[in-house]
């Protein structure tokens, strides 16, 4: 069999007759071999009675979620391509063939194009246009350097081999993402072609939720991208932090008549710290991620850390540490010149407060050598 059109259902009577036709219509004009599948994910409004009158194939998903119901649906599918779109209406299951013909050519997945195909009045909601789709979409193309102008777009084709060599997990509407996604990052041939949407055609609410499951598609962007939650952040706030601190260190600093002293550079510091925490926290995403198999290839911070062995990890903390270690003792003899009295904290604190956040980054490079090495052990 060549083709496999995959609808997700949950209520969708009004519409499900409907597109069921007209998928098997452009199959039947087309001449391609294929089937339809209504992936039920829990109806209770007769939709799995009607699928089957229709001639469509019923597969019962019991786990719910937008996602769940796809990968039920991709599993009981026997065709070498599968084009997926929702039952409601709004997308033209007429309109197969633009997409079949790019699976032809060798593509791997084929993406509908919205914005390039044209959005019927009242067919999206003025904040998922204007907003949420070009904000997620813009978002994915910055962290993953994605072609996919339309990351939200329910209809869709792709090889069922290609497509399940992916590994899909997520069961929500951020399913849409992370096909795209893991496509990108295991180089994938996509493209896109455009697509109309309409209003779909059910007098209840749609499923979607606009911000619960804009959040769900923009926690797993930033969760599989741990340059951009982590690393770059880091590297801000270091860059930040010791630029404050070397401008403080040789004493107090006035800006349009503001003086900055001791506790600006006690902040300077927490800055860094927090900084190398989150890059400490990228690498040990990205070790982990590659090491499990969630993303494709090593990048160049997996490999520098790979590099590293305990050993350099922790002559490096030593290092930093030993440096602490000297500023503290230095600090003491200042104390101590004093007979242990009394100390001026602009002066002293110039000292304990580089001093400490070397203790502690000396720390912080020992342990991270410890937790890579149980990241790179190797399990059966």
């Amino acid at each position: 069999m060549e083709l496999s059109v995959i609808m997700p259902c949950l209520n969708e009577v009004e519409t499900l007759s409907d597109c069921i036709s007209k998928a098997k219509d452009a199959m039947s004009r087309n001449q391609v071999d294929g089937e339809v599948i209504i992936a039920d994910n829990g109806s209770v409004d007769g939709s799995v009675a009607v699928a089957r009158k229709a001639g469509a194939s019923v597969i019962i998903v019991a786990e719910k979620g937008y996602g769940s119901a796809l990968l039920g649906g991709i599993a009981g599918a026997q065709g070498r391509y599968i084009i997926m779109a929702d039952a409601d209406g709004s997308y033209d299951f007429g309109n197969l063939m633009p997409f079949l013909e790019k699976l032809r050519e060798g593509y791997d997945l084929v993406m509908g194009n919205r914005f390039a195909g044209g959005i019927a009045p009242g067919a999206m909601p003025f904040m998922h246009r204007y907003l949420g789709n070009p904000v997620l979409t813009g978002i994915g193309r910055l962290f993953f350097d994605s072609s996919c102008h339309d990351f939200h777009c329910g209809m869709r084709g792709f090889s069922r081999v290609a497509i399940n060599n992916l590994d899909l997990k997520t069961t929500g509407m951020e399913f849409a993402s992370e096909m795209i996604v893991k496509a990108t990052l295991q180089k994938l041939q996509i493209i896109e072609v455009p697509t109309t949407l309409s209003p779909d055609g059910r007098s209840r609410s749609p499923h979607l939720r606009t911000w619960r499951d804009g959040w769900r598609h923009l926690r797993f962007l930033l969760l599989y991208s741990p340059r951009w939650l982590f690393l770059y952040p880091g590297l801000t706030l270091v860059g930040i932090g010791v630029a404050v601190m070397a401008w403080l260190l040789p004493g107090p600093r006035s800006v349009a008549g503001i003086t900055l002293d001791i506790h600006t550079l006690l902040y300077a510091a927490i800055a860094i710290l927090i900084g190398v925490q989150a890059m400490f926290f990228s690498l040990f995403a990205r070790v982990f991620t590659v090491t499990e198999g969630l993303l494709p290839s090593p990048s160049r911070l997996v490999l520098f850390a790979r590099g590293m062995g305990l050993e350099h990890w922790l002559l490096a903390g030593g290092i930093c540490s030993g440096l602490g270690l000297a500023g503290s003792v230095r600090a003491v003899a200042v104390w101590q010149a004093v007979s242990f009295g009394p100390l001026d904290p602009v002066v002293t604190l110039r000292l304990v407060i580089p001093s400490a956040l070397l203790l502690y980054l000396g720390g912080q490079l020992m342990l991270a050598g410890f937790f890579l090495g149980v990241l790179g052990m190797k399990r059966k």
